[in-house]
């Protein structure tokens, strides 16, 4: 059992981990079973009825089948609830399963209208605005959340820092003017490492493990992580749907746990020291990122978050023209989507993960997006000053870099 007052790189490395040595092993075994022995017809069915229904396993009772509960996915889930400081955490394929699942749970509950801000992951957007999953949607500001509640909205959800423009959110002042809406937020740029929206006031934190939590660019999942009337009607929705992670992911998740304070605080490190040096580019209009002067106005980090992250939003005076060059023209850094992994990556967000969204609120056409790894911040810098004499041959770096960055990065207890 950890300790109340274990710091978070205790928490990573240990939580979920309970039983493991007990069983003779190091660490997790991978549990493969698609199915379970029943020890009876009436226990077997009773069983199966818990499960499908939201319940969590009782010990000694079968877990049945894996699409209803598997016993790597929950350590998996135990891990993160305890980093995110949540009751419980559902873990699903993807994200955007995770994203579905919530939105199937809330139309089921009579509630189905959302109240959304902007910008926002695209996929998300795209759900949104079509309402595929039979939700109307509401697109506000946070100013003005509480004019946009119904009696029939279900969810407000947001993500701060926001995505690809990295615009920080009052997640408190969101939750204050939601009243009794649960509030959703995408914590997968800043990860419980940097925030935990729930201390803020959020009912539900989504991520996409794909990207931090994983940290390797080599596996998929998304979580939603919450209190526990949450978790049985999304454990409900999971079973039904069949969305669960699959064994293999849930260790690799959890692994990636166990690293994730040490790569989070490392990349967000090079980050600030390459955002710093490019600002003043003439080839730049502007570098986005939350940990430079002027780009905290309601001074949240080191209030609601513990940094600015390792995320950095380049917009070029040139346009889609050289943003296009740019992204391109990055050798080091790979052009891909994601984020999150221990290699640098760079994408152009309009015409990718952002191409769905309507022309009103899709990111500007000269916007690229920089995912920050663990190479060392001066090959990061050549290899970007090298890409913008590509993509801006006109310009010539003049400028200094620009003042230090508006606030300390702080650590989180």
């Amino acid at each position: 059992m950890l300790p109340s007052s274990s710091h978070i790189e205790t928490i990573a490395v240990h939580a979920g981990m309970e039983g493991v040595t007990e069983s003779g092993s190091h660490v997790p075994v991978i549990d493969l079973s698609t199915t379970n022995p029943l020890a009876g017809v009436e226990s077997g069915g009773d069983s199966y009825e818990n499960l499908a229904t939201g319940g969590d396993i009782i010990q000694g009772e079968s877990a049945v089948y894996q699409r209803l509960w598997q016993p790597g996915v929950a350590r998996f889930e135990d891990g993160l609830s305890a980093l995110e400081g949540t009751e419980g955490t559902v873990a699903f394929a993807t994200g955007m399963a995770a994203l579905a699942a919530v939105l199937i749970a809330s139309v089921a509950a009579g509630k189905n209208h959302v109240v959304a801000l902007r910008p926002i992951y695209g996929g998300t957007d795209h759900v949104l605005a079509t309402g595929l999953l039979g939700t109307t949607v509401t697109w506000v500001d946070a100013a003005g959340v509480a004019a946009a509640i119904r009696p029939e909205t279900g969810l407000v959800i947001l993500e701060s820092p926001a995505n690809p423009t990295l615009e920080l959110t009052d997640i408190r002042a969101v939750a204050d003017a939601a009243g009794n809406v649960p509030v959703l937020v995408d914590n997968t740029f800043a990860t419980p490492v940097l925030q935990r929206p729930i201390e803020s006031g959020a009912t539900l934190v989504l991520h996409s493990a794909t990207k931090y939590l994983g940290g390797h660019g080599d596996v998929m999942g998304g979580t939603v992580s919450g209190p526990q009337d949450w978790i049985v009607r999304l454990r409900q929705v999971r079973a039904v749907t069949g969305g669960i992670l699959h064994p293999f992911g849930a260790y690799m998740l959890h692994r990636g746990l166990r690293t994730l304070p040490l790569r989070v605080r490392a990349q967000q490190a090079t980050a600030a020291e390459v955002a710093n040096t490019l600002v003043g580019h003439p080839a730049l209009t502007r570098v986005l990122y939350p940990g430079l002067p002027g780009q905290d106005p309601q001074g949240l980090i080191g209030r609601q978050t513990a940094g600015a992250g390792s995320l950095i939003a380049l917009e070029f005076a040139g346009g889609f023209d050289a943003a296009a060059r740019f992204t391109e023209a990055c050798r080091l850094i790979t052009h891909a989507v994601s984020l999150g992994g221990v290699d640098s990556l760079v994408q152009h967000p309009a015409s990718l993960t952002h191409r769905p969204v309507e022309a009103s609120a899709k990111p500007g056409a000269g916007i690229v997006r920089i995912s920050i790894g663990l190479e060392h911040a001066d090959d990061l810098t050549a290899d970007i000053l090298a890409a913008l004499e590509a993509a801006s041959p006109e310009f010539v770096l003049v400028a200094e870099p620009a003042a230090e960055l508006l606030v300390e990065l702080v650590e989180t207890a």
